[in-house]
């Protein structure tokens, strides 16, 4: 408890939170459990993609992160440009004045320091830039928690994320390669910590496992286009992968197999109308998931799974459903490999539905051991962030930390 002559700990949260990604709203989700659970005395706001979003779900104040409201429309006309390039300075002053109101910032979780999806240096990168040089310019703790990184080619973006992650004063990822990408462009990480996801702290459903005729499978789908460096061929990827993703679709119903479309992004949607085009049956439904809850609910219900979206693979494999990834991203490689289904990836930008049937009648096969194998490394991913809640409260509120030991000295 705070007494009344204390000033609380101002906490900020900061990212694309709040703009339709589940994965990234789940990792706020978890960063806030951890807050009301340890820290209640805090004071959390947010600067973030969806203000309004995040202030309805999760009541706390929010800021949009961006001067410019069509920051992440492409800008052709002058008017645009202009507009587009007042907001870049503008933001300086917005981030600092943001940041200098805080004690600590947090950027939970996500894919803050990769380009496995297509970005340009001044989005986002720009804008973490921002806040890491605001907090050691104003003594602002930043802190980048279980987060994702990727080595990056663009020159522009790499120095906006190195610079970024050196400036912050505290760093977790959520997986070694990772650690490694970082270590790679030039970031020392002597001291920096691997952590499951956040999105493993999340409560989890009950769960049962399947008995009876085979049952339904969720599968989970993504507007898939490659990443940075694939810019010249994303059409061709897009299509390579839904065309896969149709014909094996089609292949489980005609098999009589029920199968749940999900989605993890609102940029989703195209996709899960397309193959409910092209397969025209009653067996093929689609969910609208609000949260990550939403997802693991209908995965938890499902024989198995097969997911493009990180957060998806997660939301399955925390609920102990055996899983396919079609793999976009070294992250999702580590992540199956990570809770012992290394063998279950095939590439998203490669999808051969023929050798897609045969992996999915393998983990259909080995289902019952698979399940088992999920219990215990979930039970570990569990134990591996309480330890990682305790190293933030140690970092980044190290006066609260203090009271909490004297307390227990204290106590008879």
């Amino acid at each position: 408890m705070t007494s009344a002559d204390e000033t609380p700990v101002r906490v900020g949260v900061f990212g694309l939170l709040g703009s339709g990604n589940l994965g990234n709203d789940g990792s706020l989700e978890a960063v806030l459990g951890y807050l009301r659970a340890e820290h209640p005395e805090a004071v959390v706001d947010a600067l973030c993609g969806g203000p309004e979003a995040v202030t309805a779900r999760f009541g706390i104040p929010a800021t949009r992160l961006h001067w410019n409201r069509a920051e992440y429309r492409t800008a052709s006309r002058a008017g645009a440009i202009v507009s587009k390039g007042l907001g870049k300075l503008v933001d300086v002053f917005r981030t600092a004045a943001w940041v200098r109101r805080h004690d600590v910032v947090i950027v939970p979780g996500m894919g803050v320091l990769e380009a496995t999806l297509p970005l340009r240096p001044w989005g986002f990168p720009y804008a973490l830039f921002l806040l890491c040089a605001s907090g050691r310019l104003f003594g602002t703790r930043v802190a980048l928690v279980s987060v994702g990184a990727a080595e990056i080619r663009n020159r522009p973006t790499r120095a906006l994320v190195r610079w970024s992650a050196r400036l912050a004063a505290y760093r977790s990822y959520r997986d070694a390669p990772s650690r490694d990408a970082m270590r790679a462009m030039g970031v020392d990480t002597a001291r920096d910590e691997v952590y499951p996801d956040l999105a493993f702290a999340l409560p989890t459903p009950p769960t049962s496992a399947p008995s009876g005729p085979p049952g339904p499978v969720c599968v989970g789908v993504m507007d898939f286009h490659g990443g940075n460096d694939d810019r010249a061929r994303a059409e061709e990827i897009y299509r390579r992968y839904l065309d896969g993703t149709i014909r094996f679709v089609r292949t489980l119903v005609e098999e009589g197999r029920p199968v749940r479309l999900l989605t993890g992004d609102a940029c989703d949607a195209s996709v899960v109308a397309a193959i409910l085009d092209a397969v025209d049956s009653p067996l093929v439904t689609a969910a609208e998931p609000a949260a990550l809850a939403d997802l693991m609910k209908e995965m938890a219900a499902a024989d198995t799974v097969v997911a493009v979206r990180y957060h998806n693979l997660i939301c399955a494999l925390k609920t102990g459903t055996p899983v396919l990834a079609l793999s976009y991203a070294a992250k999702s490689d580590a992540l199956m490999a990570q809770m012992g289904l290394g063998a279950y990836c095939h590439p998203a930008r490669e999808v051969d539905a023929d050798r897609l049937l045969e992996q999915f009648r393998d983990l259909e096969k080995h289902a019952a051991e698979l399940r088992q194998t999920l219990g215990g490394r979930n039970r570990a991913a569990a134990q591996q962030l309480a330890h990682q809640f305790t190293a933030l409260t140690t970092t980044l509120f190290p006066a609260a930390d203090h009271a909490h030991a004297h307390t227990l000295r204290e106590a008879p």
